[in-house]
């Protein structure tokens, strides 16, 4: 039987108020934005540019200033967008945040993300925690564009798994010096790029002198250092698990050469302080780290 025209009528004027209405909040609904920094690319080539240098001990990095600028860049670009913060990939021996990457990570609208950081110092999984971060809030509509700081050519999987949920991805980069800094690959897939120059970085990177750099922090008591050591060792528990402590034990006071290196070099990143030639601080390093080992077994 066919529908009376006016109950007809009548039902398709409340289908177009119902659209109209959700045209309404759609228009209402203000995009959103996030900035993705990879922290490794950063500091090697902002290093390079204004100090000379991609040494991060050489040079000091005003970081929050740094991505409140980054901030204001994107708000200028995406003026009809609101931010949803700012993402600050890095890497840290065993994920343990060192006295800078905490200070970043307590800055409003500002999460950090960690890698690891092998024994040359290289990032390690910094480009998956950003494919997946990318991929997650795409996906979920929590962003419609993504500023990426980065030059790696692995992100270009990060880049490709967002635009496949609707994001566009906007790469900045860093001006070089001489010839370029970012993967061709990566230049393909974006939907933008964009150079942020010499003048842009200046103001927040200022390289040290030969004494700020060999007096660039503050000698450590030994009871901070024993502190750090037992930080260590809590986390070397951890991953390592009983059977790897039931091993260790029997050398006491005495640690395997690898233990013992690993255990250095992550208590410097913590304390952000060279200990070597400081056997007084070496022994109470080791000291915490087997204190709280014993403590538990």
């Amino acid at each position: 039987m066919n529908d009376d025209p006016a109950a007809l009528s009548a039902r398709i004027d409340r289908t177009n108020e119902l659209l109209q209405r959700m045209l309404a909040e759609v228009a209402k609904t203000p995009s959103t934005h996030a900035i993705f920094v990879d922290a490794g690319y950063l500091y090697a080539a902002a290093g390079r540019l204004v100090a000379g240098t991609e040494d991060r001990r050489a040079f000091d990095l005003d970081a929050e200033g740094l991505i409140e600028a980054l901030i204001d860049k994107a708000r200028q670009i995406f003026a009809d967008s609101r931010l949803l913060r700012v993402y600050w990939y890095d890497g840290a021996r065993r994920r343990i945040h060192t006295a800078e990457q905490q200070s970043i990570a307590e800055l409003p609208d500002v999460k950090v993300r960690l890698g690891n950081l092998n024994a040359n110092n290289q990032q390690k999984g910094v480009d998956s925690l950003i494919r997946t971060d990318l991929e997650s809030l795409a996906r979920h509509r929590a962003i419609s564009d993504a500023a990426l700081l980065g030059g790696d050519e692995d992100l270009v999987s990060a880049v490709e798994a967002a635009q496949g949920y609707g994001a566009r991805v906007h790469l900045w980069g860093i001006e070089a010096p001489e010839g370029r800094n970012q993967a061709e690959p990566l230049l393909w897939e974006v939907d933008s790029q964009r150079t942020l120059d010499l003048d842009f970085f200046k103001p927040y990177v200022s390289r040290r002198t030969t004494a700020a750099y060999e007096a660039a922090a503050t000698r450590p008591g030994r009871e901070d250092v024993r502190f750090v050591g037992a930080q260590i060792a809590a986390k070397w528990l951890a991953s390592r698990g009983r059977e790897a402590l039931v091993e260790l034990l029997p050398g006491h006071p005495y640690l395997p050469g690898s233990v013992d290196q690993d255990l250095l070099v992550e208590a410097e990143g913590i304390l952000q302080y060279s200990l070597r030639g400081q056997a007084d601080l070496r022994r109470a390093l080791r000291d915490g780290f087997w204190e709280h080992l014993r403590t538990l077994y």
